[in-house]
């Protein structure tokens, strides 16, 4: 567990950590508009959190800085942005006859996974730890009057929709709606809580005061969320009640360190540190909808059973090029649940963003077709028949009138061509319509508005920026920019003078073009700059380019870590720095090929579904960051990337890094619209 105390973070350094949890930093981008995240106690995939509601408050209602709390908020989606999300049923321990808004102010607070824990000046301190969407609340109290107040209408950002409820004694079950992220759609959240000291209760709608007894000192409050109905949440709660705090948090550090050991790292110990307190937010949704029995709700409201596990809680748009990727690779089996949770959107109902009737919070789900084509190609069982239809009539709603989301739709229309084989010539001919828009919009850089966010109507991005973005024809892409030599020239120019979005994710993947250049070897240096580096950055979520650049590290273990105006997205942008350090991208998620870069370790392990993949750095050095060789199972793999099926089969990568550049591997490049292209 990592303490804070006013501000002191207490480090662990040991080069290595079994006990991953120990390694996890959870108050990273938790100020300020840095990340949007919190310390919530959390579960893997689980909607319930738990943390201080701060004033003043971020997107998650929590702040670092801030002293003054409000009382405790019991959920929200990390990292998005919208003002942020979630924010239900607030709790607020009060001292006196009566809640009167009273103010806590913070003296000491402490976090890990699946736990949070604060001290106030005024001698009450709350304790929370999470597991399966069931948590256990301890509130310590002085002596005397005393109680809590319970706003079962409370939302961030004024989501609130509706809540129905009933109080059994000390129990209130209920049903909560409240609109999604950015206020687009509507979910359910069905809960229970049960306060078993309570003396007196005082309703007036959604407002409950709860008074206990003077004498009682330390009081529990269990609580229990389900995405089904409530007798699954009070079935939580009957479940859980009688077991004792620290035996929930043996519970939940134990999940959470199985999925945090999926991967193992050696190396310098600020690395790996900031390493699994990234990887950390990549487990953290989207979220598991279903109960032990199979019941699950589909976007249209109706109860269902699957013999699998179901997950809601999506922001495709933001993290299909690197999270998701990331869930694979490390957690084959859950991702197979997630796969085919993402296929049930077109049989129940898919929104672009969300609908009336979403079990979980939720953001956006573009490009969920070539998350499915990138499963199915990895070898995961998708049932595209099932869904065929509405998976074309998806494609009615693309949006083909912007700049930006013509390339996109694009994208979408080249995973069709490749999901259903029936019509691929179709989709294919609409796919290659890119080619007219990008030379329209995309081509000429000599108009005043490349560089302005927003321009011409597009998304959180500029002209320079989009235009990378056809990653399924990166040959064709190629010719359009002129040839290798202008196309080489366009992108030194684009990341050497800093024009590049590293706050959003428009053109996260353009780093990746280097290896379609003739210079592949700054691919390598780029990454490691990025991500370990000193870097400019001009561009900020508030859709301005800003005068004065930030000049910084984006990566930081620290609560102000990412670029101002930053978002995490879901465990996007933390997982691009997870995939860096292990030195594997995808350049184009649909197609299970992923290239290499020199690892941010000496040494990295996968579990890698029960055949270990190890990735190993020879005389590992920080300054080197360039390929000289790659052997894979003791043999040269002569390349500067590697199939999914050749990692999955498990052994050993082991990378020879140099300080200069080398010319290793050109003969042998993979790039989409070409195959494998000798150089």
């Amino acid at each position: 567990m990592k303490k804070i105390v006013l501000g002191l973070f207490f480090l662990i350094k040991a080069t290595f950590s079994v006990a991953q949890t120990d390694r996890v930093n959870v108050f990273l981008g938790s100020s300020g508009d840095h990340g949007q995240l919190s310390p919530a106690a959390s579960g893997a995939f689980q909607q319930l959190s738990i943390v201080a509601l701060t004033s003043p408050g971020t997107h998650t209602g929590y702040e670092y800085l801030a002293k003054d709390i409000k009382g405790f908020t019991h959920n929200r989606f990390e990292g998005v942005g919208c003002m942020g999300s979630g924010g239900l049923i607030l709790v607020r321990p009060f001292l006196g006859g009566d809640d009167n808004g009273q103010i806590l102010h913070k003296a000491t607070e402490s976090a890990s996974p699946g736990f949070y824990a604060v001290t106030t000046s005024e001698s009450v301190s709350a304790r929370f730890v999470t597991q399966k969407d069931f948590a256990k609340e301890e509130y310590t109290f002085p002596t005397g009057e005393k109680g809590f107040f319970i706003d079962l209408g409370h939302t961030f950002n004024n989501a609130f929709v509706h809540n129905e409820y009933k109080r059994v004694q000390n129990r209130i079950v209920g049903k909560l709606r409240a609109k999604t992220t950015c206020h687009v759609g509507t979910y359910t959240v069905y809960y229970a809580f049960e306060i078993p000291e309570a003396k007196n209760w005082r309703i007036e709608g959604n407002k409950i005061w709860v008074t206990l007894a003077s004498s009682s000192q330390k009081v529990s409050l269990d609580i229990a969320f389900s995405a089904v109905n409530t007798a699954f949440a009070e079935q939580k709660v009957d479940e859980n009640s009688s077991r004792d705090f620290m035996d929930i948090k043996k519970s939940s550090e134990d999940t959470w360190n199985s999925l945090l050991g999926s991967v193992r790292v050696k190396g310098a110990s600020d690395n790996v540190d900031l390493f699994y307190s990234l990887l950390y937010r990549v487990f953290q949704s989207p979220y598991m909808i279903s109960e032990a029995d199979g019941s699950f709700r589909g976007t249209d409201g109706r109860s269902y059973k699957a013999d699998t596990k179901r997950y809601h809680g999506w922001a495709i748009w933001d993290n299909y090029k690197t999270q998701l990727p990331l869930l694979e690779l490390l957690q084959p089996k859950i991702y197979q649940d997630i796969t085919s949770s993402i296929a049930n959107l077109y049989r129940y109902g898919k929104f672009d963003f969300a609908g009336p009737h979403e079990p979980a919070n939720s953001v956006r789900t573009e490009h969920a077709a070539v998350v499915l084509l990138d499963a199915k190609a990895k070898g995961y069982e998708i049932n595209i028949e099932q869904i065929q239809d509405s998976l074309c009539k998806d494609t009615l709603r693309f949006d083909f009138t912007k700049p930006d989301k013509y390339l996109e739709a694009c994208y979408d229309m080249w995973a069709m061509s490749r999901l259903i084989p029936q019509q691929s010539a179709i989709f294919a001919r609409r796919s290659a319509d890119y080619q007219g828009t990008w030379k329209r919009e995309f081509k000429d850089l000599s108009k005043n508005d490349v560089d302005r966010m927003s321009a011409r109507n597009m998304y959180q991005g500029t002209i320079r920026q989009y235009r990378w973005n056809v990653p399924f024809d990166v040959m064709g892409l190629r010719e359009l920019a002129g040839g290798k030599s202008a196309f080489t020239a366009q992108l030194d120019d684009f990341f050497d003078g800093y024009y590049f979005n590293r706050a959003n994710e428009p053109d996260m993947q353009a780093l990746t073009l280097f290896y379609a250049s003739e210079k592949p070897w700054r691919y390598q240096e780029w990454v490691h700059r990025i991500a370990l580096d000193t870097t400019i950055q001009y561009y900020f979520n508030d859709n301005s380019r800003g005068i004065g650049a930030h000049i910084d590290r984006i990566y930081k273990n620290q609560t102000q870590a990412f670029v101002r105006t930053m978002d995490d997205d879901a465990g996007a942008m933390s997982a691009w720095w997870v995939l860096s350090a292990i030195g594997l991208h995808q350049p184009l998620v649909g197609e299970p090929v992923f290239y290499l870069s020199v690892p941010f370790f000496e040494s990295v392990e996968l579990t890698n579904n029960g055949k270990p993949l190890r990735i190993e750095v020879a005389s590992w050095d920080k300054n080197k960051k360039y390929i000289k060789s790659v052997e894979w199972n003791g043999k040269d793999l002569g390349r500067l990337w590697i199939r999914h099926d050749e990692l999955r089969q498990g052994g050993v990568l082991r990378i020879v890094s140099s300080e200069t550049p080398t010319s290793y591997g050109l003969n042998n490049i993979w790039i989409s619209g070409g195959g494998v292209v000798p150089k």
